[in-house]
């Protein structure tokens, strides 16, 4: 039987964020984190170097820019947006990570967290502690071998961004975060067509390198041809197919 799909509100996410004291054993979303890997005795053994504290507030801090990197981040609930300071001092949004996906992996090459990461929402993460986590690794293997194809997972989505922000016009563009944003949200079997967004629109322009403006002229654009309903930040996707035409079919008129 095809599993029930969900769509993600507000309460929803509240209640998340209430479920400060669970844990890997019984998270609605072990099949996307690390321990999709493990046995359920090996589970546990994760769970012991988790750590779970207060849930973030908008506006707050997971970690900045330059911070000494101690350990990688699995976002429970809520939604993180991460940016880097450019050198003229503007903030560049970088990402959105979203419930069962790792944050902070830019940190593990150098020692130091290449961005900052904050939270959009009310937000439950997972602290995995690093040095606790590389030294299971090396006694679990499947543990070691799901993680390292979580940072290539990431490493291959930068690529995608890349050529999107390079190669793409703007309705391409907003057509491909939404349809991302809906397969991630088809992953953690919540629906797929029917989401809130936990980003401003600013966010969004400064993502995918657009004006505000832009970007409000072509959510009407979407709606206006029946691809898309929005209600302020509650999307309704109403035409998948007809919106993975938009992503893949070069475009020129903004």
């Amino acid at each position: 039987m095809k599993p029930v799909l969900k769509v993600m509100t507000k309460e929803h996410t509240d209640s998340c964020a209430r479920q400060q004291f669970a844990d890997c054993r019984n998270c609605r979303l072990g099949a996307l984190c690390l321990p999709i890997a493990l046995a359920t005795a090996d589970v546990e053994r994760l769970d012991n170097i988790v750590e779970r504290k207060r849930p973030l507030q908008r506006g707050d801090h997971l970690y900045r820019e330059d911070d000494t990197f101690r350990s990688v981040y699995a976002v429970r609930s809520g939604a993180i947006k991460t940016y880097h300071i450019t050198d003229d001092g503007q903030e560049q949004v970088t990402g959105f990570f979203f419930p069962g996906e790792i944050v902070g992996m830019d940190g593990i090459g150098c020692g130091r967290f290449g961005g900052s990461a904050k939270a959009l929402e009310t937000t439950s993460i997972c602290e995995i502690p690093f040095e606790s986590l590389g030294e299971l690794s090396m006694q679990l293997p499947s543990l070691q071998k799901h993680f390292f194809q979580l940072m290539s997972q990431e490493i291959t989505e930068d690529q995608k961004l890349i050529t999107l922000l390079s190669k793409s016009s703007a309705e391409q563009r907003i057509a491909s975060l939404l349809l991302s944003i809906s397969a991630r949200n088809a992953r953690r079997n919540l629906s797929d067509t029917r989401f809130r967004l936990p980003m401003s629109r600013t966010d969004i322009a400064n993502y995918l390198g657009l004006t505000i403006e832009t970007v409000s002229r072509l959510f009407t654009r979407f709606a206006r041809n029946g691809l898309v309903t929005s209600d302020n930040k509650e999307i309704i996707l109403e035409d998948l197919n007809r919106l993975r035409q938009v992503a893949s079919v070069n475009r020129n008129r903004v």
